[in-house]
Order: C-alpha cells, then sequence, then structure tokens
C-alpha cells in the first residue's frame, strides 16, 4: 500500500519548489553566483589550480541546487498523479461496490 501522507507531504513541497524557482530574487541570485564563481574562474592564472577547482565546485554546486529543486517538483508531479490515482480507483471501486480494502 502506497504511503499517502508521503505522496501529499510530496505534492505540497512540490508547490513551494516551483515558487521558489520562479521566485525572481531567486533566479537573480542563481545568475549573479553562477556569472561571479565563472568569471573568477575564467580569471584565474594558469598556475591557480586551487582556485579553479574551488571556483568549479561552486559554479557545480549551484546548478545542484537548482536541479534539486527542479526533481522535489518532478517527484510532486509524480506524487499528484500517484494520488489522483488512488482516488480514481477508490471512486471505481466505490461505485462498483467493491470494498476498499481487502482482508
Amino acid at each position: 500500500m502506497t504511503d499517502e501522507n508521503k505522496l501529499i507531504r510530496d505534492s505540497g513541497q512540490a508547490i513551494r519548489a516551483r515558487q521558489l524557482l520562479e521566485d525572481e530574487m531567486l533566479v537573480d541570485a542563481f545568475k549573479t553566483l553562477e556569472d561571479a564563481y565563472t568569471l573568477a574562474w575564467r580569471s584565474t592564472t594558469i598556475d591557480d589550480n586551487s582556485a579553479r577547482e574551488k571556483l568549479f565546485l561552486a559554479v557545480n554546486i549551484v546548478g545542484k541546487v537548482r536541479r534539486h529543486l527542479e526533481s522535489v517538483v518532478t517527484n510532486g508531479k509524480l506524487a499528484q498523479a500517484e494520488l489522483a490515482d488512488i482516488a480514481a480507483t477508490a471512486e471505481r471501486r466505490k461505485r462498483f461496490g467493491i470494498p476498499l480494502y481487502n482482508r
């Protein structure tokens, strides 16, 4: 049996993650950080391996945060679809007089 509470929680988190991804301040923050890190990365000297590695990691971390939020949105959409399927199945069972839970 599917944990409906988890599906409901995932669905709610997806709404919040979508709001964050569409929030102008957060979008600007991601872009500003990526641009600043990339510029600093390109400005390093040839022998400054340590700085390049750290800036490379920083750029990638910004992307990972964004991808994590996108993943939460995707998981929430899947959870919403599963909840809709659970509700439709329950409605069909009710309509045809089939007990909701088999014993």
